[in-house]
């Protein structure tokens, strides 16, 4: 008998603060993370109470690309 998990993927800002991510459309998760992803439909209140106490700076919805890493900061 097989188990299936769903878990919570939290994403980092350009300073290296955590962060959720939403999108408004299912087809925007692979424009910016690859066609491989999965995702569930979750309302922006479930999510939110998903990241309660997680040290989540809040909820960036439809972000436009990826980093590879935090940016550097320059003086």
């Amino acid at each position: 008998m097989g188990t299936c998990a769903s878990a919570l993927r939290l994403f980092r800002t350009a300073s290296g603060r955590r962060t959720a991510v939403a999108f408004t459309s299912a087809l925007k998760p692979a424009d910016v993370l690859g066609a491989e992803q999965p995702s569930v439909l979750l309302t922006v209140p479930a999510l939110r109470s998903m990241i309660v106490g997680l040290d989540v700076i809040g909820l960036v919805i439809d972000p436009a690309g990826t980093m590879a890493g935090p940016a550097k900061h320059v003086a």
